[in-house]
């Protein structure tokens, strides 16, 4: 691993552990030639996944995108980015669960929508009022109205 300040690229690990997901391991490492220290994470790279979008196009799936969203709907929550992180990673395995080399991209929105609604319900209704594109007020008034009857 090359050292982000001097470009070394002899590091050596100090320390190493498992993280939560049990499928990424944090390592600290040092260099010899500069002593910084940094953190660098391995994590088993997946089979490639594509999206298939609305308009017909293919893209490679972006984990970061999905993140992204997320972490935008949930601007000014009270939500922890551990939190964001684990969403992102059961929307990863729930995917790639399935078995598909492809997969629509209206999938990983209705995932994301289901993530948020656990995660924080006004985000929820953020993403949904854009991911839905709700026509009018009243379409919105009923989604909450929605929420608002599963939590009683």
């Amino acid at each position: 691993m090359r050292c982000p300040q001097c470009g070394t690229r002899d590091t050596r690990v100090v320390d190493s552990r498992d993280l939560d997901d049990a499928q990424t391991i944090r390592r600290r490492r040092e260099c010899p030639a500069c002593s910084t220290r940094f953190t660098t994470y391995e994590r088993v790279e997946a089979a490639r996944l594509v999206v298939l979008k609305r308009d017909g196009s293919r893209q490679d799936f972006d984990r970061e995108k999905v993140r992204v969203g997320l972490l935008k709907a949930l601007q000014k929550r009270p939500v922890t980015l551990d939190r964001v992180e684990a969403a992102v990673d059961e929307i990863d395995a729930q995917l790639r669960s399935h078995g598909a080399a492809e997969v629509p991209s209206t999938e990983i929105g209705r995932l994301a929508t289901e993530a948020l609604r656990e995660l924080d319900q006004l985000a929820y209704i953020r993403f949904a009022s854009v991911y839905h594109a709700y026509d009018d007020i009243e379409t919105l008034q009923r989604e909450v109205d929605r929420l608002i009857r599963q939590r009683e």
